[in-house]
């Protein structure tokens, strides 16, 4: 079993930053995954930002150029850097690691952007 917490969000202006954090514990190895998802009200969840075992990263077109998805491995973490937020960045943003094949949910993190 793997655990994960979400941390980070928050309100925050338009243009201003967030960093998100998604730290895990429990059985983690051959990670395959990582990923950051989020949700709007009443929208499907979408994906937002992947990392792979190799360290590619993959990005919605939406939030290229604005966020970056990154790693730290001794931390067990994956963090979600979010610059010039708008406000159509407003979700509940969810990590989601895909171990062994298996994929494992965290409990999501509001992040709200005000205009």
């Amino acid at each position: 079993q793997v655990q994960l917490v979400e941390s980070g969000g928050g309100l925050v202006q338009a243009g201003g930053s967030l960093r998100l954090s998604c730290a895990a514990s429990g059985n983690i190895f051959s990670i395959n995954a990582m990923v950051w998802y989020r949700q709007a009200p009443g929208k499907q969840r979408e994906l937002v930002a992947v990392i792979n075992s190799g360290g590619t990263k993959n990005y919605a077109d939406s939030v290229k150029g604005r966020f970056t998805i990154s790693r730290d491995n001794a931390k067990n973490t994956v963090y979600l850097q979010m610059n010039s937020l708008k406000p159509e960045d407003t979700a509940v943003y969810f990590c989601n690691w895909v171990v062994v094949g298996v994929a494992y949910w965290g409990q999501g993190t509001q992040v709200t952007v005000s205009s």
